[in-house]
This record gives structure tokens, C-alpha cells and sequence, in this order.
């Protein structure tokens, strides 16, 4: 059995994806990870890079050989422009779901990506009255 160690950028130990043969395609590897995670493809990509070259993995059919060590970032599934192009692109973290909790009231509500703005907009009218504290929790 081969494996391939991955971590997310914000995460600081490294979980395993255990695969037969010398190698894993891009694919299988996200899909494995997505797996593992709980992640849905529907809602975001997985960005791939090697971890000791910092050489981003684009092609979906290449192939990542077993023993190697890969940071995961989640996209947005529109994509965002490589890690070596401009930083100037404007798109929204990916968070494939937000809950955001009202203190003030007994409930709290899941938002998907496309609220999100209206949502921190409302959190800033609330902040600045004083009369609620508002927290946007990732899931």
C-alpha cells in the first residue's frame, strides 16, 4: 500500500490517503480527500501543491507520486487564478457553508456562499448599534 501525506494550509499535522500502485492521478487524490473530509464536490475544488517544491498541481489526469507531501487550499468552484498569477482577483474565501449566530436571538441560521455579503453587511449594522454580537462560524 502507497500514501500520500496532505494537510491544509491551515492545519498544522498531516492526515494520509493510502492508494495502490506507484502513483495517484489529481482526481483520485481530490476525491479521496473530499472523502475523507466530508467534503462535497459540488461546493468547492481542492487546490493541490507540493509541499517541499511549492509546484501547484494543475492537470487533472497528473500524476502525484506515492511518499509525496501536498498542501490542500478549498477554492471556490469557479476557481481562482494560480497561486504565480496576479493577487488582484476579487472572489470570496471559500466557505461552502456559514452559520451565522446572532447572540441576541434564539437561533441561528446556515447561509450558503452566495448571501454571504448581505449577511456581513447586516453583521456591521448589528456590531455598530451595539445591540448584538453576530459570529460567522466556517463548517
Amino acid at each position: 500500500m502507497a500514501h500520500i501525506h496532505y494537510k491544509f494550509s491551515s492545519k498544522l499535522s498531516y492526515d494520509t490517503v493510502v492508494f495502490d500502485g506507484p502513483h495517484i492521478t489529481l482526481t483520485d487524490l481530490k476525491r479521496r480527500i473530499m472523502g475523507r473530509e466530508k467534503l462535497r464536490a459540488g461546493d468547492c475544488d481542492l487546490q493541490i501543491t507540493n509541499a517541499q517544491t511549492k509546484e501547484e498541481y494543475t492537470q487533472d489526469e497528473e500524476l502525484i507520486s506515492k511518499g509525496s507531501s501536498v498542501i490542500v487550499r478549498r477554492i471556490p468552484i469557479n476557481g481562482v487564478k494560480s497561486s504565480s498569477s496576479s493577487k488582484t482577483q476579487n472572489t470570496l474565501p471559500c466557505l461552502c457553508v456559514t452559520r451565522v449566530i446572532f447572540s441576541r436571538f434564539p437561533f441561528s441560521c446556515s447561509l450558503s456562499l452566495s448571501v454571504l455579503p448581505a449577511a456581513y453587511e447586516l453583521s456591521r449594522d448589528l456590531r455598530g448599534s451595539g445591540n448584538s454580537h453576530v459570529t460567522f462560524v466556517s463548517l
